[in-house]
């Protein structure tokens, strides 16, 4: 009887804990265009949604974050990159320049997104759920390159650091642990 009832707790407990994630899909954002968008377009999909900067000691994860994508892509994976200028001012480019600059630099394919913050007054409502108290992972970005893993299902499964890169074994495994899941 003590078994069922700890496994009752258990079940509610974590079915409550995943109902109190936020519902990322249904945030407003633009593209790197300026087009209304929302992650409602990648449903279904597992995303590495990651806040780059050009001019930062961890810009040439552009080209790890790029090979991740085409390798997952036909797997029902994305990476997604949000633009950021909070830290160190290393994101002073209009969205135009930023564009060019991942295209010619570093053959980005994957899709970006309009330059927002991260943290402070000004923090944009996806960060502010990617982080808030409510996040599995609450607590704020430090530093530009910051990843969140969100599953098929929209929760976020992991976040990592600007030192992981994104095609260390740490983070692949995440990656294909979550491709794996239906």
């Amino acid at each position: 009887m003590k078994l069922l009832t700890t496994l009752a707790i258990l079940f509610t407990s974590l079915t409550m804990f995943a109902a109190s994630q936020p519902n990322l899909a249904s945030i407003p954002l633009k593209d790197i265009k300026g087009k209304d968008t929302s992650l409602k377009d990648y449903q279904g999909k597992v995303l590495l949604v990651v806040n780059v900067a050009s001019k930062c000691g961890y810009t040439p994860q552009y080209s790890s974050l790029e090979a991740t994508h085409r390798k997952y892509a036909d797997k029902g994976f994305a990476v997604l990159g949000f633009p950021c200028n909070d830290f160190g001012s290393q994101e002073p480019g209009s969205n135009e320049e930023i564009q060019t600059f991942c295209k010619t630099k570093y053959d980005v394919t994957f899709p970006l997104f309009d330059k927002l913050h991260v943290k402070g007054p000004e923090q944009h409502p996806l960060y502010a759920s990617l982080t808030g108290k409510d996040s599995p992972y609450p607590g704020d970005v430090k530093w530009n390159f910051g990843k969140f893993l969100i599953g098929r299902d929209g929760k976020i499964l992991a976040r990592w650091d600007s030192k992981a890169k994104p095609d260390s074994k740490e983070v692949t495994d995440a990656i294909e642990a979550a491709l794996a899941s239906k």
